[in-house]
């Protein structure tokens, strides 16, 4: 496997990205729909006995689907792989949360290339690589964006009480309120500034949050399920799934009423398998884990005169290969001197060349702060497959991954640890695993808020015990105002604050749920932000540059 390294953004910026493809003259729009842990069993077409999905079915149909399609087992590393190109783990996503889903900036985006070669490009939904500059999708090439922060509404990264229902959002950098239901605000945004492009082309990136928990959806999607006597949980999943087929419906109606319909492109496709257990069309796992119910997901391109209505693409494919597809659709040329890990699929998709053959995939995902060598891992062949480097599985005879074969083909099992061992210290050696950092006192925020979706540490995490630090980088020295917010102290407690070799401390009342440091002055360069109240973390900690 040869290795990759990542370029400057420097080095591409203002060159000549843009490239029509020989002999056409339109650049299709795109538009890339993602929802959030929605399984390859959650639609009608694939076998589902309760689900009905007919605008996500019908965008399968009327283009071609890729059924052997396969992403990281966790949301933020196939984010981060689908708009790069590359195995997250070069770029620095290693899981979901605990600042382990901070994207480097050095990264080189689908956004970026598309921008910078003519397009508008807009982002509407679940970002997850990261919420502070520089690391936020509007620094990552696009120049639209209406997101929730962190993983998903209602987690710590948001304001207390975020809900799925009028939820606080962030607009180009800006706390905003929307009234209705997410998956609906969203859509509705996408459609709105679709329409506002007129002739310019450009690529919309829908990623919805649902139907990730919380399951909050209106009780009207949920009673029909109930009524089949399908458990809360599943009524809830569902429910979720249906509006988000609707909202499918409306956008396409809406691109065929601006007349936008036959010249863009429609992909549809999931972030990893189910969360919960339901029907899976018979796939062991789901999301978590490496084997087919986790990674193999639907994925549907749409095209109307050029991709032929029903083609299907059995070979292996991933969220890698989706850059170079759409930059060979779209006639963009891939800036020189940025090396990827995927392979076009475009010659198979419009049929005018056969899908890339002989590939070995590899997908790997685990708690931790760096990946452990063969650890929740899968070596994919088109035939076979290899997990945590010692159970083999013939995909061809056996979907279910019930029979393990590697006591009768020792010499594959040797074959497929190795390549396994080259993938590994190829992209272990991209740039290492320490953190991005988030930049304090830049014009871009100001001010920054940091909260528990990208601490670190052993004792960081999510419920009220945890403690854990920032990795920051002080762009501007001088004087700052620093706001610590935290559960209200139920007796007098003390309030810590640290960052370099400055430290503050106050013993805040009962009954506090913030303490302010004034004219704090913090030296330029990377430190660690630590804060606390009594022995656990506060909840945000806010840097205003005065």
């Amino acid at each position: 496997m040869t290795g990759m390294t990542p370029i400057s953004r420097r080095a591409f910026v203002g060159a000549a990205a843009a490239s029509l493809a020989c002999g056409r003259g339109r650049r299709p729009n795109v538009v890339l729909i993602m929802s959030d842990d929605q399984g390859y069993g959650d639609l009608s077409l694939h076998g589902n006995p309760h689900l009905r999905t007919p605008h996500t079915d019908r965008l399968a149909r009327d283009g071609a689907q890729l059924t052997q399609f396969h992403v990281s087992p966790v949301c933020a590393p196939t984010r981060a792989s689908l708009l790069t190109g590359r195995y997250n783990y070069r770029t620095g996503v290693v899981d979901t949360y605990l600042g382990r889903a901070m994207m480097h900036t050095e990264e080189v985006t689908l956004a970026e290339i598309l921008r910078d070669a003519g397009y508008r490009t807009g982002i509407f939904g679940k970002w997850h690589l990261g919420d502070n500059y520089p690391l936020r999708a509007m620094d990552q090439g696009f120049t639209e964006s209406l997101l929730h922060n962190g993983g998903g509404i209602g987690q710590p990264s948001d304001p207390p009480g975020n809900l799925y229902f009028d939820p606080f959002l962030q607009h180009n950098g800006r706390a905003v309120q929307r009234k209705g239901y997410c998956t609906d605000i969203f859509f509705d945004a996408a459609m709105e500034w679709i329409a506002d492009q007129g002739n310019q082309p450009f690529f919309a990136y829908i990623a919805t949050n649902a139907p990730h928990t919380p399951l909050q959806v209106d009780e009207r999607y949920v009673a029909p399920f109930r009524e089949q006597g399908l458990d809360e949980t599943t009524a809830r999943v569902y429910g979720m799934v249906v509006n988000l087929d609707e909202n499918i419906g409306r956008l396409t109606q809406r691109l065929d009423e601006l007349g936008r319909d036959r010249d863009t492109i429609v992909i549809f496709l999931t972030d990893n398998g189910p969360q919960q257990d339901r029907f899976n069309a018979g796939m062991r796992g789901r999301k978590g884990s490496v084997y087919q119910g986790g990674i193999r997901v639907p994925c549907f391109v749409r095209w109307p005169g050029v991709i032929e209505a029903g083609r299907t693409i059995g070979e292996i494919a991933a969220h890698i290969d989706m850059v170079p597809t759409l930059l060979e659709a779209c006639g963009v040329v891939l800036p020189s001197g940025l090396r990827i890990d995927g392979t076009s699929l475009w010659p198979a998709l419009t049929g005018k060349g056969p899908a890339p053959a002989g590939r070995t995939l590899v997908f790997q995902w685990h708690r931790g702060d760096e990946p452990e060598s063969f650890r929740a891992s899968a070596v994919r062949t088109q035939r076979y497959k290899l997990v945590d480097g010692s159970a083999l599985y013939d995909l061809e005879v056996d979907p279910a991954e019930s029979r393990d074969l590697s006591g009768q083909q020792p010499e594959l099992v040797a074959t497929l640890r190795t390549r396994y061992e080259e993938w590994f210290r190829d992209v272990s050696s991209t740039r290492g695993y320490a953190p991005p950092r988030i930049h304090i006192g830049t014009p871009h925020e100001n001010p920054v808020t940091l909260t528990r979706q990208d601490w670190r540490g052993p004792r960081a995490g999510w419920d009220r015990a945890s403690l854990g630090h920032w990795e920051v980088y002080v762009a501007s020295p001088g004087p700052y105002r620093v706001r610590l917010r935290f559960e209200k102290t139920e007796k007098p407690a003390p309030v810590r604050f640290r960052l370099g070799n400055r430290a503050e401390s106050l013993l805040a009342p009962a009954g506090t749920e913030e303490s302010i440091f004034t004219d704090v002055v913090l030296a330029e360069g990377e430190g660690r932000v630590e804060a606390s109240v009594g022995d656990v973390g506060v909840q945000y900690v806010d840097f205003e540059k005065i």
